[in-house]
């Protein structure tokens, strides 16, 4: 019996979405509810996987492909399992003592194999059944002591052209695009298509600067008495909670009482109407290979520090492992970015649309302060907020700045409520 795998339903605001890449090729055995591919979208990687146990039959839709909700992916053949994988696995054993041209290869692979004049006989096969993959194949490569190793690029294929004509010698491991040319004059290039992340990234950002009067005030605050109150508590706190007690609760907290004094900042326009939000959902900015994503920490001004931890500490995990979902990113009233963590001095961070404000942080710094008369060595952090100027005023927006450091450089005001 065959069973279609289809694109799942995406959101309403998500039209289409990218294939990245199969994790399983045409003829293999997958597992019920086993990731089969990735699908990209401008906010998440969805990941598609098998609706039963069966043989991977047919695939339709190549890698690049862009598809729409509903569409037919692939075909998983089910019925009588152990049959098929027998079956397969006869035809594989058959395979293998033909000739190349018979071998189960998958494109790459033949590609690689074809380009570097290779014997797959004389290749170990790490895959299912001995069958070689693209990692046994630049392995063979990275070991081969002959001068015609190279990795099939257009790039290599001209160093390798070149190298011809002046006699120079080929490196025995591939050469990777950034790395200084072997040859005088080369001036390597790549051109790469911008991920769908990157690409909504990049318009919504642009979209911010052209349809908001963005400006930026600053401030600096006196982290002693947090990184004291922190020190003192961080080990009770951790083995209580099972989370690391860190900086990012302490402003999640001062954020929400500031908010709650000036409205207009927890605010966003919609046409020529202004939305007062009565509740907080705090974006937290986060860094991925796959670009910046903000998700929502929603009903924030519910949540005690451990909460705050466990949430921000879960989310970091998600995005490391690619498994944020539309939920994780839906809404957010106001944002908060960390460029700190990278060593940031001093941003002017942009506005997340349709928020209307952005707190930065940055590096803790110690500097000379003057504190009563008298030059003392302070750990200082300058804060910025970007606001929209259309909806909310310099003066909301320097006090909320100043309310915010006086709740960290006296966190009494955080756990009294004050």
């Amino acid at each position: 019996m065959s069973i279609e795998v289809l694109v799942p339903n995406l959101p309403e605001s998500v039209s289409d979405a990218t294939l990245i890449n199969w994790h399983k090729q045409a003829g293999d055995f997958v597992n019920k509810n086993e990731n089969l591919v990735d699908l990209e979208t401008d906010k998440v990687v969805l990941e598609v996987t098998a609706p039963e146990s069966g043989i991977l039959g047919q695939i339709l839709k190549e890698s690049g492909a862009i598809v729409t909700s509903g569409e037919l992916l692939a075909i998983v053949e089910v019925g009588n399992i152990k049959q098929v994988v027998s079956n397969e696995s006869e035809s594989i054993s058959i395979n293998s003592t033909n000739n190349d041209e018979d071998m189960p290869l998958s494109p790459s692979v033949r590609r690689l194999i074809n380009e570097n004049a290779l014997d797959p006989s004389q290749i170990s096969g790490t895959g299912k059944s001995g069958r070689l993959t693209k990692a046994d194949v630049l392995e063979h490569i990275n070991k081969s002591t002959s001068p015609l190793v190279v990795v099939a690029t257009t790039t290599q294929k001209v160093i390798a052209e070149t190298e011809k004509t002046v006699s120079v010698p080929k490196p025995a491991v591939e050469t990777p695009l950034d790395s200084p040319g072997t040859v005088a004059g080369l001036r390597p290039e790549q051109r790469v298509a911008m991920t769908r992340l990157r690409a909504k990234v990049a318009e919504r950002l642009l979209q911010a600067q052209q349809n908001a009067a963005m400006l930026t005030t600053f401030n600096e605050v006196n982290m002693q008495n947090v990184i004291d109150l922190r020190n003192q508590y961080k080990t009770r706190f951790e083995q209580k909670h099972a989370v690391k007690l860190g900086f990012m609760s302490f402003f999640v907290k001062a954020s929400i009482e500031a908010l709650k004094h000036f409205p207009a900042i927890n605010a966003s326009i919609d046409g020529s109407d202004i939305i007062y939000h009565g509740y907080y959902d705090l974006g937290i900015a986060v860094s991925t290979p796959r670009g910046l994503i903000v998700p929502v920490l929603h009903d924030a001004d519910q949540l005690d520090f451990a909460g705050i931890e466990k949430s921000i500490a879960s989310f970091g995990e998600k995005a490391r492992a690619g498994t944020l979902s539309y939920d994780d990113l839906k809404g957010g009233t106001f944002t908060i970015t960390n460029g700190g963590v990278f060593g940031s001095m001093l941003s002017t961070p942009i506005l997340n649309p349709p928020q209307c404000a952005i707190l930065g942080m940055h590096a803790i710094k110690e500097r000379p302060v003057v504190e009563n008369g008298q030059i003392v060595i302070r750990p200082i952090m300058y804060l910025a907020l970007s606001y929209d100027h259309r909806l909310v005023d310099g003066r909301e927006a320097v006090q909320f700045l100043v309310t915010i450091k006086e709740c960290l450089e006296a966190p009494a005001h955080l756990l009294l409520n004050i």
